[in-house]
């Protein structure tokens, strides 16, 4: 379990440097893997940006510390609000302040880890969802020229799951406290450093 524990947080430190790094703090760079379907450029892109993957995971860490239907309700309502901006975004339907409401939600999701907010769960996913919605946005509008929308949307979708049960796995494995707030403290800082201008 204390082996666990440790490579948990050493997941939560290294995705905390990373985003302070400048050249990975840059989650839409516009570079991806490509494959002739857009799938793999689809699971990528969750992954290579430092906000998103960050965001995603705090998703999952913040659903396991409301417990119950918590733990499937705030990921799912995530999900399905993800794919709905991308929809839009695919279209090239704009919202607005995409960027720094994705890094508002790397910056409120790890303070409401790290201050152990409880809230009822209908609350909890629609502001989860209204996140996923900013999210999407940007996966859609990215999504390369070439690529199949149903194969990239299925690539992104999957990585977004996986990234919550990371979440929910560390929500699980950690502590409640303070290792968890500990947690939730570096992603608040790492959504604080995304943020701040290069």
């Amino acid at each position: 379990m204390t082996r666990l524990i440790r490579a948990g947080l050493r997941a939560c430190l290294v995705a905390t440097l990373a985003a302070c790094v400048p050249g990975l703090a840059e989650a839409h760079t516009g570079v991806y893997l490509v494959s002739t379907d857009g799938a793999t450029a689809g699971f990528a892109h969750p992954l290579l940006g430092a906000d998103h993957l960050l965001a995603m995971v705090a998703v999952g860490l913040w659903a396991a510390s409301l417990g119950g239907r918590a733990r499937w309700q705030v990921p799912a309502s995530f999900v399905v609000l993800m794919t709905f901006g991308a929809a839009l975004g695919g279209q090239g339907l704009a919202l607005p302040a995409v960027e720094p409401m994705i890094a508002l939600s790397v910056i409120a999701l790890g303070g409401l880890i790290a201050l152990s907010v409880r809230i009822p769960v209908a609350a909890a996913a629609a502001l989860v969802a209204l996140f996923g919605l900013f999210h999407g946005a940007a996966h859609g509008a990215e999504m390369p020229v070439m690529a199949s929308p149903l194969a990239y949307g299925a690539g992104f979708i999957a990585a977004t799951a996986l990234l919550h049960g990371i979440g929910l796995a560390l929500g699980a494995l950690l502590p409640r406290a303070p290792v968890a707030k500990l947690a939730g403290g570096a992603i608040a800082a790492a959504g604080v450093a995304l943020a701040l201008p290069l």
